[in-house]
């Protein structure tokens, strides 16, 4: 299975520019080795297990929780049976029907 997800959480409580807030979630990514892309609305993560990505984004909050009193977040979720690496696959399918 392939949970293919894109989210955003960050804190509405700390003024316009949360980008340190939203810094150390990556860093939790990078330190977890979870396939991620960072984008400029979001992040999209795959993984095999909707368990999975629950746990994800509770550890996405834990990061903030601490110092943040208001959190907002975006969940879409694209899940998919017998099928994985679909961040890669669906990108070079696009790709390639540009190319023909």
């Amino acid at each position: 299975m392939s949970c293919l997800v894109e989210f955003a959480m960050f804190p509405t409580d700390k003024g316009e520019s949360v980008s340190k807030y939203v810094s150390r979630i990556i860093k939790m990514f990078e330190k977890s080795g979870l396939n991620y892309q960072l984008t400029p609305m979001g992040t999209i993560f795959e993984v095999d297990t909707i368990e999975k990505v629950t746990d994800v984004i509770n550890r996405a909050y834990k990061e903030l929780e601490s110092d943040c009193n208001r959190v907002y977040t975006t969940i879409k979720m694209d899940i998919r049976k017998n099928k994985n690496n679909r961040m890669k696959k669906k990108i070079e399918s696009v790709m390639k029907n540009i190319k023909e």
